[in-house]
């Protein structure tokens, strides 16, 4: 292109003065051919225009791990410079929108953009009392319609958690399904650490409750027979502090 309005321009500069119009003229066909060229290369795929509209239309609501899957209507061109008018319904992911090609035009065009999480779910059946670990994980897409409000959504929040109720292979998993892992259970032998300063003291004692690392937990002092409250810190051992 460049090398068009190269030529156009030593051509003309030879002109007379009589001819300037001629000259005027040429040179603004040259500035629209430069113009369409560049709107040729402003032009990209619509998908991508789809892509940024949808993602817009969500918001906040946007999940991290979130994607769109996007289909568009026959017919519609390849690539677009801009969408000048768009709607969307988040629920189905149903859209319209209007979008300006290369050469000026503006074209209708609707389509489905599907919001797809990418969930981990279990690559085998898990029991309670299960330590869930991150090769017992895999991932699989899912329309974020289907996906339960409580379904965990983040890997990382799964690797090291107890198994609380029976996971399904190849099923999200809830957030009530796991929990922390125990480290006192109820009905254990447990060591009582007595903490006031630098004084520590140690006793046994019996867990009264379940516990997660940092619960408070009841436990009864098998020496002097009595019921104090404490603090699971590691398997075993409950802290009390003064």
């Amino acid at each position: 292109m460049l090398l068009v309005i190269s030529r156009l321009w030593h051509s003309i500069h030879s002109l007379r003065p009589q001819a300037l119009c001629i000259r005027a003229g040429i040179l603004g066909f040259a500035f629209f051919l430069s113009l369409v060229s560049a709107s040729s290369a402003w032009a990209v795929p619509i998908s991508v225009l789809i892509d940024e509209k949808a993602r817009e239309s969500a918001g906040p609501a946007m999940p991290a791990r979130g994607r769109f899957d996007i289909t568009i209507q026959p017919g519609a061109p390849e690539k677009a410079v801009l969408i000048s008018a768009w709607w969307m319904d988040t629920s189905t992911g149903r859209y319209i929108a209007n979008v300006v090609t290369h050469s000026g035009d503006t074209r209708r065009i609707s389509g489905m953009a599907t919001l797809t999480v990418s969930v981990p779910v279990p690559l085998r059946r898990m029991m309670p009392g299960d330590i869930i670990d991150e090769t017992d994980l895999g991932v699989i897409d899912i329309p974020a319609a289907r996906i339960g409000a409580y379904a965990v959504t983040d890997p990382a929040k799964l690797a090291g958690m107890q198994v609380r109720s029976l996971l399904t292979e190849g099923r999200p998993v809830m957030t009530q399904s796991v929990m922390e892992p125990l480290v006192v259970n109820r009905g254990d032998l447990v060591t009582i650490r007595y903490l006031d300063g630098a004084l520590e003291l140690s006793s046994p004692g019996r867990a009264l409750a379940n516990a997660h690392r940092g619960q408070d937990v009841r436990i009864v002092n098998l020496v002097s027979n009595t019921t104090v409250s404490g603090i699971a810190s590691a398997d075993g051992i409950v802290e009390v502090s003064r």
